[in-house]
């Protein structure tokens, strides 16, 4: 299952680079043998159009038939094992998942409302580019519990 994050903003050299690279790396190794991954990141640029404009690139950039999971702070907020089960049923039907990071201003509401999901990371706003590495070290997580590695614990 192919697993694309789609988000507004180019992450440069950096901790949060190296942080979302490691964590891609490590969903990559471990989500191969359980049928998940390869996990790929398209970026597009933020727009001066606002919102909409940035709803037009990132609509690009999600694969056709993927399942679309936007990160946005009135989305659900859930546990890391419910996370993997999310994960574990897209896999199972034989989806891709295409998660929706926006930029400053948020997600235009026509793209989050064709979401089959809403995803936060709880009730507080969270810096774009650190969601990113959010985001790939939950896909990791998912991943090891999805596999019984005991990096998870309750």
């Amino acid at each position: 299952m192919r697993v694309t994050i789609c988000a507004v903003g180019r992450l440069r050299a950096g901790p949060e680079r190296e942080l979302l690279d490691d964590y891609l790396l490590r969903f990559d190794r471990t989500g191969r043998a359980l049928g998940l991954g390869p996990a790929s990141v398209a970026e597009v640029e933020a727009k001066s159009g606002g919102m909409s404009a940035e709803a037009a690139l990132l609509s690009r950039a999600i694969p056709s038939g993927a399942v679309l999971c936007c990160l946005d702070e009135r989305g659900e907020a859930v546990t890391s094992p419910v996370f993997a089960s999310w994960l574990a049923r897209w896999r199972d039907e034989g989806r891709e998942a295409a998660f929706v990071i926006g930029g400053a201003d948020g997600i235009a509401p026509d793209l989050r409302g064709r979401a089959n999901r809403l995803l936060s990371f709880g009730p507080m706003v969270w810096p774009h580019m650190l969601a990113r590495v959010m985001l790939a070290e939950q896909l990791y997580r998912a991943a090891t519990i999805l596999a019984g590695s005991p990096y998870h614990r309750v």
